[in-house]
């Protein structure tokens, strides 16, 4: 009876700072911050990283894990162990502080059906040397703003739309009026080509490898 009602709840305890260490590497930092004399203290701190660290043994010799074992330690100790670290020691302030918000990108393009690539494209052309490289490369940016187009539009589009289209986008740095795109029909060929086609020979190609198996 005596030992029913001496058992030791979890909910009773302290809660565990890092609860993937467990609550005996807790209890083991604990009794090191305890320790009064110095050097044994620094033994015990030692030993503590080097049982941590044996829980992954390829990463135990790497110095940045190292760095990161005894990060792990003063954390658990909730920054009161004082002990000499082979690291420089990461304060509580700069753990606790806060990350700057992530800035989302706000793009909001004209021409939606084109995507957001499309100006990083159209912004990489604009920047490289007139020539024979920077015309194929309008061309085919040309040629791609054309096959998003019918994604969008799934119909035939004239060249000169796409022309005004990239001659905007582009602020008038790129004029490919007078040029021929390929024709919007293969664009649409290719496009039902890659479409899956269900075979309809299904059933007979299933009757055909039925035959001459013994019926029972």
């Amino acid at each position: 009876m005596n030992l029913v009602e001496n058992l030791e709840y979890n909910t009773e305890r302290p809660q565990l700072i890092i609860p993937e260490y467990g609550r005996h590497f807790q209890k083991m930092v604990d009794h090191a911050v305890s320790i009064a004399d110095d050097e044994e203290r620094n033994k015990v701190a030692k030993s503590i990283v080097s049982v941590m660290g044996n829980l992954q043994p390829h990463l135990r010799d790497v110095p940045d894990f190292q760095h990161k074992l005894w990060d792990q330690l003063f954390i658990m100790s909730d920054f009161k162990l004082d002990v000499k670290s082979p690291f420089p020691i990461t304060s509580k302030e700069v753990l606790q502080k806060r990350p700057e918000p992530l800035a989302y990108p706000q793009n909001h393009p004209k021409y939606r059906f084109y995507g957001n690539n499309i100006k990083r494209m159209i912004d990489v052309a604009v920047q490289w040397e007139k020539g024979d490289m920077r015309d194929g490369l309008e061309y085919a940016i040309a040629n791609h703003m054309k096959k998003c187009y019918l994604n969008w539009n799934k119909d035939m589009v004239d060249d000169s739309a796409i022309f005004d289209h990239l001659f905007e986008l582009s602020d008038g740095q790129i004029d490919l009026k007078g040029e021929s795109l390929t024709d919007s029909g293969q664009f649409l060929k290719n496009r039902i080509a890659k479409t899956p086609r269900h075979n309809s020979n299904k059933k007979g190609q299933r009757n055909n490898n039925n035959r001459g198996k013994k019926r029972y």
